[in-house]
């Protein structure tokens, strides 16, 4: 009976300690600080708002700056040849996550690690610029968001062409280095050819191309811009020459038109995907996942700089009328 009630004792023993070692265990983990790294190529300007948005979320989800999450952010500036070192300064810093913003921040944080999670945003063609092996299953360190500008490249001609219906020829501004655009132009001139116009390509690879580009706009006496890389909005203006943005702030600076994904709800969904890696879900596993909503975006005052009567229908269309 002694013995019985010894080994009882030993085995009440025993199951305690475990109890107790699992109550540290996760107090040990309630405690723990998440360095989440946020690497950009733009300027920390255009990205407030939607890291607001993305920060937003984790507090609701019970992740507060400061106290069990340490944001290390890191921007280029516009300045593409920056981002291998911020990416590695990132790593460097042993953050558990990065958030990287456009497909040339998540080649450069691709190149920096190879374990480190990565939660992509921004970036057109995940699968064809080599980041997943597939949208459904990534099978690596990287998922995220694609803003599927593969697709909805085709409306840039399209709110083109309903605008300026004797639209002939259009320019298309790409950046050679960026793994996105030479898809994004094979859509662009697809669609260019159902609508009878022809497409000038003006590389852009960088600030010191300017120049250089806009003196080939003037030469080719172009009839309409799809800005895909700089904003170029006033040299537009003053030329009175229409354009097409694929981002809202292009728009803003004074150009024509913008069709883009709404960038702030992605973010928010970015932040929903970290949640679940720093549970314990792994990239790999978690498919890439879509825009639910896009926005098309009209600037009524640089339709009348330039003289243009938008369409009754095409105003109807618009998400947003900027006057």
């Amino acid at each position: 009976m002694q013995f019985d009630q010894l080994k009882r004792r030993e085995f009440m023993a025993v199951v305690g300690g475990a109890a107790a070692w699992s109550v540290a265990a996760r107090a040990q983990q309630a405690r723990k600080v998440w360095r989440i790294g946020s690497l950009s190529l733009a300027s920390p300007s255009t990205q407030n708002d939607n890291l607001k948005a993305f920060m937003q979320v984790l507090n609701d989800l019970g992740y507060i700056d400061g106290r069990n999450i340490q944001f290390e952010r890191r921007v280029a500036d516009g300045n593409l040849d920056r981002l291998p070192a911020l990416a590695a300064e990132l790593v460097g810093t042993n953050v558990d996550l990065i958030l990287a913003e456009s497909s040339f921040a998540v080649e450069a944080a691709r190149a920096a690690t190879k374990t480190i999670p990565i939660v992509m945003t921004g970036v057109g063609n995940p699968v064809g610029s080599g980041f997943v092996k597939s949208i459904s299953q990534p099978g690596g360190n990287i998922t995220g968001l694609t803003n599927d500008s593969i697709e909805v490249s085709s409306k840039y001609l399209e709110y083109l062409h309903a605008a300026i219906p004797d639209l002939m020829r259009v320019g298309v501004l790409i950046n050679p280095r960026h793994p996105n655009h030479p898809t994004v132009l094979k859509q662009i001139l697809a669609t260019a050819q159902a609508i009878g116009a022809s497409v000038s390509t003006i590389e852009l690879g960088s600030v010191s191309d300017i120049d250089a580009a806009l003196r080939s706009v003037q030469q080719d006496r172009l009839d309409a811009l799809s800005l895909i890389y700089r904003q170029i909005a006033e040299f537009a203006i003053s030329n009175r020459l229409p354009t097409m943005f694929g981002q809202r702030r292009g728009v803003e600076a004074g150009g024509l038109m913008g069709y883009e994904p709404n960038l702030t709800d992605m973010y928010k969904r970015a932040a929903a995907l970290v949640d679940k890696i720093l549970k314990g879900a792994k990239p790999a596993d978690l498919p890439v996942e879509f825009p639910t909503r896009f926005q098309f975006i009209i600037n009524l005052k640089t339709a009348k700089a330039l003289r243009l009567s938008v369409p009754p229908a095409l105003l109807t269309s618009a998400d947003e009328l900027i006057e």
